[in-house]
C-alpha cells in the first residue's frame, strides 16, 4: 500500500458520522444531531435533502444515497427513518450495524421504542446516543453498559431532587435551544429546577 492510501485510511479512521437524523414517514424530525460543523442553512439543506431523497424511496431500494462529499446511510424501523451522514470512504455496512445497535439500545430502554417515546423522552434518547457515540464515533457498543450508565444517571438525578421538584427540568438544563423546543418547552424558562417568575 502506498503512503497516500495509508493517509486516506488514517483520515477515515479519525472521522465518524457527520450527522444523525431521525425522521418520521411524514417528514417530521424527531431527533437530529450534527457531529460536524455546519451552518444553519447547511443543516436545513441537509434536512430538505433527506426528506426529498430518502422518504419517497421504495422499501426494496438501496439504503445508501451518495450526496457530494458525504452519503446518507439509512434504515427504516416502523414509522421512523434513521438517517446517518457519513464521509464517502466509510464502510456502509458498519454504519448499518451501528444504526441497528442504537435501535437495540433504545428498545432496551423503552421496551420496544416507538415514535412517541422519542417525542416525549427526547432527553433520554439523547442520553443513550451520547453514551454510545462521541463525536460521531462509536465508543460503547455494549448495550448493557449503556443502559446501566443511563440508569445510574437517573438515580443520581433522583438523589439530587427534593420531593415535589420537577426532575425533567434538571435534565433540560443540558439541552440545546432546538432540543428544548422539540420537547415543547420554552428555553430559558427553567433554570436549576425552579421556574422563573
Amino acid at each position: 500500500m502506498d503512503t497516500a492510501g495509508q493517509e486516506s485510511g488514517a483520515t477515515l479512521a479519525n472521522v465518524g458520522w457527520h450527522f444523525l437524523v431521525l425522521m418520521s414517514r411524514q417528514g417530521k424530525i424527531r431527533l437530529s444531531e450534527f457531529f460536524s460543523s455546519y451552518t444553519e442553512s447547511e443543516k436545513r439543506r441537509i434536512l430538505r435533502d433527506i426528506a426529498g431523497d430518502v422518504l419517497p424511496r421504495a422499501p426494496k431500494m438501496c439504503n445508501i444515497i451518495e450526496k457530494g462529499t458525504y452519503k446518507f446511510v439509512y434504515r427504516r424501523y416502523a414509522s421512523l427513518y434513521f438517517v446517518i451522514g457519513v464521509p464517502q470512504g466509510m464502510n456502509e455496512l458498519i454504519v448499518l450495524e451501528q444504526i441497528h445497535l442504537f435501535v437495540e439500545a433504545l428498545d432496551g430502554y423503552f421496551n420496544s421504542v416507538c415514535e412517541l417515546d422519542l417525542v416525549f423522552s427526547l432527553h433520554k434518547s439523547l442520553l443513550i446516543l451520547f453514551e454510545m457515540f462521541v463525536g460521531g464515533k462509536l465508543c460503547q457498543s455494549n448495550k448493557r453498559e449503556v443502559l446501566k450508565a443511563i440508569v445510574e444517571a437517573e438515580e443520581l438525578v433522583e438523589e439530587m431532587t427534593k420531593p415535589g421538584d420537577d426532575t425533567a427540568s434538571q435534565l433540560d438544563d443540558g439541552l440545546s435551544f432546538h432540543e428544548q423546543f422539540q420537547l415543547g418547552r420554552k428555553p430559558g424558562r427553567r433554570t436549576g429546577g425552579n421556574p422563573q417568575r
